[in-house]
């Protein structure tokens, strides 16, 4: 159709497609935000909301205690084990000392040092005692240290089945939730679709096209980009269905379009060749003649054959002589193409 417009008419309609495109994509941002807040509207879910509040306090609290217990025990360990590594260092070093002293003094056999050797023993009794006393402490804070580790096991286990039934709850609310959002999406986005329908069916070519052709757009992607990924999957099933539904509401459309418009067809090609010129508009006319189909059927129609005046499909006029030159030119021409006469002259001669 564009070959048939006036130049000017060309660029005031692609003027107008860019309007278009400008409203659909202001009306695409309002909407892009108004469901990116929908979620807004359903309180924010937490673990601690499908759990026995009491019971989860006590045993959080029982794995803090019984952490810090088996970290104050490890550090208690640590310096018993320090203490005991040096009471062994201090008892190696009195029994390597008296082992020389008493290697000396069985070479000289000498009496008088017989109170020094009682001395010396129970000098390493005493530190024989300090080391079992500092192995008693590191025992002591091991076991402390596996107590606290256990008992904190214990309390994280129970914390955790706890836990784990909440985490269930939560993820059975939060599919509640997406559930909800979803159809508050739908409910906003499922009216629009049905408002683009209707203006696509009754005023795509209305005087205000460009706003029918921007809302079009805007419907079309809040539909399938806004609304469509959000779509509960369910293993895939509400996905299916959902196309299923939409490819069989348009293919009807589709379908009873095209019986109507045949339909249209069959009754315009029964009708006198006059009242079918009035039936189409110049501009129409001339599109589908630059794509070398008949006006009136839109068959195919070799126009380059100067011996077909007539459609051979629906015999209508494709051309004749101009009233005042006999010049051959387009039935559908205002105006003879070699003289510049209207075409309303050949008319008025015929009916003279």
């Amino acid at each position: 159709m564009s070959k048939s417009l006036r130049l000017s008419e060309k660029w005031f309609r692609r003027g107008l497609w860019l309007v278009a495109l400008v409203f659909a994509g202001f009306l695409i941002g309002l909407g892009g935000t108004i469901v990116g807040d929908l979620p807004k509207m359903e309180r924010p879910l937490q673990l601690d909301d499908f759990l026995d509040k009491p019971t989860a306090d006590t045993l959080r609290q029982q794995v803090r205690t019984a952490r810090q217990a088996e970290q104050d025990a490890q550090t208690a360990l640590e310096q018993a084990q320090l203490q005991r590594s040096k009471a062994l260092s201090e008892s190696r070093t009195a029994r390597d000392s008296f082992n020389s002293w008493l290697a000396t003094r069985s070479v000289t056999q000498r009496a008088d040092h017989d109170p020094e050797v009682v001395a010396r023993n129970q000098g390493l009794d005493a530190l024989r005692v300090n080391e079992r006393r500092a192995q008693q402490a590191v025992e002591q804070q091991e076991q402390a240290a596996l107590d606290a580790r256990q008992a904190a096991a214990a309390a994280a286990q129970r914390l955790g089945q706890l836990e784990s039934d909440g985490y269930e709850r939560l993820r059975v609310e939060q599919r509640k939730v997406e559930l909800r959002v979803f159809l508050y999406r739908l409910a906003l986005t499922l009216p629009l679709l049905a408002v683009a329908g209707w203006l696509f069916v009754k005023k795509r070519k209305s005087t205000y096209w460009p706003f029918v052709w921007g809302f079009i757009f805007f419907a079309l992607f809040a539909f399938f980009v806004e609304l469509v990924p959000y779509l509960p999957s369910y293993g895939g099933y509400v996905r299916y269905v959902v196309g299923i539904a939409i490819t069989a509401l348009v293919g009807r459309y589709a379908i009873l379009a095209l019986n109507r418009y045949l339909e249209r067809q069959k009754l315009a090609e029964t009708l006198p060749d006059p009242e079918r010129r009035k039936e189409l508009s110049y501009d129409v006319a001339l599109a589908r003649l630059a794509k070398s189909v008949c006006p009136g059927c839109e068959r195919p129609v070799d126009l380059k054959n100067d011996k077909i005046d007539f459609c051979p499909h629906c015999g209508i006029g494709l051309f004749n002589h101009c009233g005042a030159c006999s010049t051959r030119k387009s039935a559908f021409a205002r105006f003879c193409h070699a003289c510049g006469t209207g075409a309303g002259v050949k008319l008025a001669r015929e009916e003279a």
